[in-house]
């Protein structure tokens, strides 16, 4: 069988599918087809910023912005985002990422035209004067400006860069306070507890741990373990009671399309996982603040452990480990227990 549209049948194909009104019906139908094997499968969040961009680049006035647009995404979104889909599914924060850069993109030719100013004869007090006047959403068109140098799109010029180092983060015994309020809290939502447990313990990104599924959760005679990276890490009481307790519970929290999947933190469509966003809501509501308390968690961490091996257990990369534990006022250069001296 064949959606309609207005009256006709269209072709059974992701292609099809595409060009059909009302994205958000569209993208549960597909999910179901492609959970069912009526389609094949292709990555949801993919499809989804094709369609998006398809229909900016539409709405775009200027057909010399569309068609520079059009390259950026193509030479150098899509390529990246199809690599990384052969791999694994996206995701909504590498896609939304791929959207404000092109929605920066847009903004800032836009700002050039106003100026009177075409892009291959841009100055540096073009580009100075652009970011001062849009200091706080700068940082996401620097791809593009990055791409168009690299392509002799526009001239070579510096880009100034905004410190992101959160100089305040709250202190080890705000973070534990906070931490034992959840645990206290039993009115709320399981899953956000649980969530704000993993990033105030191990500093998870939401990103990430919507993704995690309950194979992830280890269990053997003694402790509960979190697969986050190499090697697992222990859960402490009371999280782990807490996150065993709603693993136990969770069939029957677990919306109809999602009954067979594996997820821990299961959405309402075939097969995903819960929505970044809605999970970031609930926390907000809950009280805890995310990104200081992912700075908090991680500093403290870095100075507990040697570096490299709390990047590797929490899945995080040696160059954010590298940075954080310099923030922290620690040395990368530390060995492990055991390891081989580094002094000469």
């Amino acid at each position: 069988m064949s959606p309609r549209e207005h009256g006709r049948h269209v072709p059974l194909t992701h292609e099809a599918l595409q060009g059909l009104p009302n994205w958000r019906t569209v993208a549960y139908l597909r999910d179901l087809l492609m959970d069912s094997g009526i389609l094949p499968r292709f990555d949801r969040w993919l499809l989804l910023f094709e369609r998006w961009l398809a229909e900016r680049l539409g709405s775009t006035e200027s057909p010399e912005h569309a068609r520079l647009l059009q390259h950026f995404a193509h030479w150098h979104q899509l390529r990246k985002l199809r690599t990384k889909a052969r791999e694994h599914s996206l995701g909504a924060r590498t896609t939304q990422e791929c959207r404000q850069q092109v929605t920066q993109a847009a903004a800032f030719l836009q700002w050039l035209a106003e100026r009177g100013v075409a892009l291959d004869a841009a100055t540096q007090t073009d580009l100075d004067a652009c970011h001062a006047e849009k200091y706080a959403t700068r940082r996401p068109a620097q791809a593009f400006l990055r791409w168009c140098m690299d392509t002799r799109r526009m001239p070579r010029l510096s880009l100034p860069n905004r410190p992101t180092t959160n100089p305040h983060p709250p202190g080890q015994h705000q973070r534990f306070a906070t931490l034992r309020r959840v645990l206290a809290d039993g009115s709320s939502d399981p899953r956000v507890r649980i969530a704000a447990c993993l990033v105030l313990l191990f500093a998870q990104p939401v990103s990430r741990i919507v993704r995690l599924t309950t194979d992830d959760v280890l269990r053997d005679d003694a402790h509960v373990l979190l697969r986050l990276g190499d090697p697992p890490s222990p859960v402490p009481e009371p999280v782990a009671t807490l996150l065993l307790g709603y693993m136990t519970a969770l069939p029957g929290r677990t919306p109809a399309v999602n009954a067979g999947s594996r997820w821990l933190f299961p959405g309402c469509r075939a097969n995903q996982p819960m929505h970044p966003g809605t999970l970031r809501e609930g926390l907000r509501e809950l009280g805890v603040p995310l990104q200081r308390a992912r700075t908090s968690s991680i500093r403290h961490l870095v100075l507990q452990a040697p570096a490299p091996v709390i990047a590797k257990a929490l899945g995080y990369h040696d160059k954010t480990a590298t940075r954080l534990v310099t923030e922290a006022g620690g040395t990368w250069s530390r060995s492990a227990p055991g390891g081989r001296s580094r002094s000469r």
